[in-house]
């Protein structure tokens, strides 16, 4: 903070003689040393506790919150609820005379020295923030002298009845990330890849798997290597681990992530450069406002405490009006403290229904929330309950391998290393099947035929199937003895259509090997071959026509 002389020192001559008068100072001719002597020597003399009593109730109110804040609050927040100081130079300050009628809360503070403005760097952000602040000998003489009040904020929260419909916690966060680095070893992941990623995810949210992919580069379970993201040794101890050990682990990273939450907030769109918000303090201060425990409560509620108590928990400078954010629906730019619910407001919903709630921390329903015993544990900094119950895998006769959704993770991402992943069916447990391409990769990685029974054997516990074993035996010793082929057959009710079309020279190059006098397989664009058979006068049905 600041002495009582620096702050009087910032001021002009005429403004410290209007400080003078209030307190019976005679300044007049004296120059600004000595004023500012003078009015520092009676400020430092004065009983504030009784002055503050002779002060207007709002008056009074900005000295106690300028106090409860540690003596400086940012000019944004404090003109948000007191007023500004109107800016003038010494002429216009002595033509006008502000001083005999104060626009606002402030500027009384002001012409009386109670109050003082200038720059200080934040904290947190490490950012040059403008303040009204206290003098230290001010601030010193108003500071309680007793322990601060720690008491629980969360406690002003009142429960709500309990719902009886809500989307309970889930953990497949753990089983998403483990798919995703399966399939990062298997062929690497690449920058269009996480949209393709939905048929193999139980929740294909975009930016639910934006934050899961985040947290494995931030992790060091992915890295770059041959213009793809790879799994690391990390990777592989975090599999290891138990689902709980898992989920607190992805908890920890989300904390301390750079993930920027605000960005990915249903209805907002972050746009330009030139402003940067801070998602690490709107998580703290979401986290430290949280009731402790797990009761249900209304999300309006919550968010009403947090815009009450700590409404800049993003903005430390409390400025509203410089970063570009629009509305969706509207396409409106929300600036100023009247958009705070439309961008703080929404924030912190989705905090908790949205990473809170992906993370297995909060169940949520009807505009209601309540934190789980997971998040009770990770908040209080105990460690995480439960062990695993881990079931085999199954290996069918047909070469497919079934996953259940509780198996082990690591014995998961290994048979993405041998066999193709099937599309996710929900409810369904993970499958896989084996075939020549996924053997001969598996191969290639160093992993032989008989490595790759042994392994079955091991996960499932069981003996592998008759057919499942001489199917790799027999690929191991002959490769590949079959291969299926998607195509298009062109079927005619006349062999003399079939005969014109291949002698055409537009159509030709479409038709290749004949199968019959009837049929004939299309090569290349078959809806182009479509169109030129029009052209000619002539219709061809699909398969898949609906007939309009």
């Amino acid at each position: 903070m600041r002495s009582l002389i620096t702050a009087l020192s910032d001021h002009e001559l005429v403004t410290l003689r209007v400080i003078g008068e209030w307190w019976d100072l005679d300044l007049t001719g004296a120059d600004k040393n000595r004023s500012i002597k003078e009015v520092a020597a009676a400020l430092t003399g004065l009983d504030l506790e009784m002055e503050l009593s002779y002060l207007a109730p709002e008056e009074a109110e900005a000295i106690r919150a300028l106090v409860a804040a540690g003596g400086r609050i940012p000019v944004g927040s404090f003109t948000r609820n007191y007023g500004e100081v109107r800016q003038m130079g010494p002429g216009r300050l002595e033509r006008e005379e502000p001083w005999l009628d104060p626009e606002s809360t402030t500027e009384a503070l002001w012409y009386r020295g109670f109050v003082y403005r200038g720059f200080d760097q934040d904290e947190e952000s490490s950012t040059l923030v403008e303040y009204y602040y206290l003098p230290d000998e001010l601030l010193a003489r108003l500071a309680p002298s007793g322990p601060a009040d720690t008491a629980d904020t969360g406690q002003r929260l009142e429960a709500a009845e309990p719902l009886e419909v809500f989307d309970p916690a889930t953990t497949s966060a753990v089983d998403d990330l483990a798919t995703c680095l399966s399939i990062a070893q298997r062929a690497g992941l690449r920058s269009g890849d996480p949209a393709t990623l939905h048929r193999f995810l139980y929740d294909a949210n975009p930016d639910r798997l934006s934050l899961l992919l985040t947290i494995a580069e931030e992790s060091s379970y992915l890295r770059s290597g041959e213009n793809a993201l790879r799994p690391t040794r990390a990777a592989v101890d975090w599999l290891r681990q138990d689902r709980e050990v898992q989920l607190r682990a992805l908890a920890d990273a989300w904390s301390a992530s750079s993930w920027n939450d605000l960005c990915h907030t249903p209805g907002l769109r972050c746009e330009g450069s030139g402003w940067q918000n801070d998602p690490i303090a709107a998580r703290t201060a979401l986290l430290d406002h949280l009731p402790r425990d797990e009761r249900w409560y209304r999300l309006d509620d919550l968010v009403a405490l947090i815009r009450e108590n700590d409404p800049d928990f993003q903005r430390p400078e409390g400025n509203y009006d410089t970063w570009y954010i629009r509305d969706v629906t509207s396409s409106a730019y929300l600036r100023g403290f009247g958009s705070w619910d439309e961008v703080e407001g929404r924030l912190l919903r989705f905090l908790v229904g949205g990473p809170m709630y992906w993370l297995g921390l909060s169940e949520v329903g009807e505009g209601h929330y309540r934190l789980t015993g997971r998040a009770l544990d990770w908040l209080a900094g105990r460690p995480p309950a439960g062990d695993d119950v881990r079931v085999p895998l199954v290996v069918q006769p047909d070469a497919t391998l079934v996953v259940p959704h509780n198996a082990d993770r690591y014995q998961r991402f290994q048979v993405a290393r041998v066999a193709v992943p099937l599309p996710l069916t929900p409810g369904e447990p993970y499958r896989y099947h084996l075939t020549p391409a996924s053997l001969q990769r598996a191969r290639e990685a160093g992993i032989q035929p008989e490595r790759v029974l042994s392994f079955l054997q091991e996960a499932s516990t069981r003996p592998v199937p008759a057919s499942v074993r001489r199917a790799i035996e027999r690929w191991s010793e002959r490769g590949l003895e079959g291969q299926l082929e998607p195509a298009v057959i062109l079927r005619v009710r006349d062999a003399a259509i079939l005969d014109t079309l291949q002698a055409n020279p537009r159509t030709r190059p479409f038709l290749g090997e004949r199968l019959g006098d009837l049929a004939a397989l299309v090569r290349g664009d078959w809806e182009e071959f479509r169109r030129v058979t029009a052209s000619l006068g002539l219709l061809l049905d699909a398969a898949d026509d609906d007939g309009e």
